[in-house]
């Protein structure tokens, strides 16, 4: 097997919520490779990828409503948030389906996006401008209080105490609105929004309502969109005509035959062979050809 073939092996046996920790890593190894070579700012090796704070920049990049949570630029950064998502992963879809799981995460991002952005251009004057965000901090977030909306009573080990779920949420909300007079501000902003969408997506799922259906086939029809479109050759299928509830003359033939043989057969376990017409003789000697 070729280190290639090991490689496609090994991702195919991961779920899907580790497949996006594995590309939040290999874009944080990108941006470390692009500040090597041209020497740029920290920041900014991935810029294009980043999310801008004002709506008149990111008019030009839209995309950064979804890369920016796949962006990392401190290795304690990234440890963390995937080390939140590995965990919450492996709860999460342990309960719900991995299309759940992603409808959670995007759809966590976005909306984590939009109140950064949003907060940046109705408050200027309390969040400064021309900050970017990244991170998947906000994705994260939408995962785990959609787990404690969804099951508020569920109780989890907290160092030597059961903790009810809602609790644990209710106290990373807490903190994270605390964050928000810290110099962490917009990355506080995300994850409220982040963990908003989980809150709200978790009470409608509990009544049966999935809100994330309609960003589910958006993705399947952006995706498949980028599917090769080649089809496979058309197999020309000549069919029987002479078929008559699916069984053709040949079967008939075949079935009447055998049915004969067993008549001639019993005929001559009762009488002998000397008790056959010459036409049933002849027959049988066909037959046994």
């Amino acid at each position: 097997m070729t280190l290639t073939q090991d490689i496609k092996s090994k991702l195919s046996q991961l779920n899907v919520l580790e497949k996006i920790i594995v590309v939040n890593v290999v874009v944080f190894l990108l941006g470390l490779l692009l500040q090597l070579p041209q020497e740029v700012v920290k920041q900014s090796s991935l810029m294009w990828f980043e999310l801008p704070s004002e709506f008149s920049d990111f008019i030009f990049k839209p995309w950064s409503l979804i890369t920016y949570a796949f962006v990392h630029y401190d290795f304690l950064h990234i440890l963390f948030n995937m080390l939140w998502l590995y965990v919450i992963g492996q709860l999460f879809l342990n309960l719900f389906s991995p299309k759940l799981a992603l409808n959670v995460y995007f759809l966590g991002a976005i909306s984590g996006g939009l109140l950064f952005m949003l907060c940046y251009s109705l408050f200027p004057q309390v969040f400064l401008t021309g900050n970017r965000l990244v991170g998947a901090s906000a994705s994260v977030r939408a995962l785990l209080i959609f787990i404690c909306a969804y099951l508020p009573n569920k109780e989890i080990r907290f160092f030597t105490f059961n903790l009810k779920l809602w609790y644990f949420g209710l106290g990373i909300v807490i903190l994270d609105v605390l964050g928000l007079f810290g110099n962490n501000a917009g990355g506080n902003l995300a994850h409220i929004g982040g963990a908003a969408l989980g809150y709200f997506y978790a009470i409608q799922f509990r009544k049966g309502n999935d809100i994330g259906k309609g960003f589910e086939r958006w993705m399947d029809a952006f995706v498949g969109f980028f599917k090769s479109s080649k089809k496979a050759p058309l197999k020309t299928v000549h069919k029987n005509k002479s078929k008559v509830g699916g069984y053709t003359k040949q079967d008939f033939d075949t079935f009447n035959n055998q049915k004969k043989i067993d008549i001639i057969l019993d005929k001559i376990s009762k009488s002998g062979y000397d008790s056959l017409s010459s036409e049933e003789k002849e027959f049988l000697f066909r037959a046994g050809k």
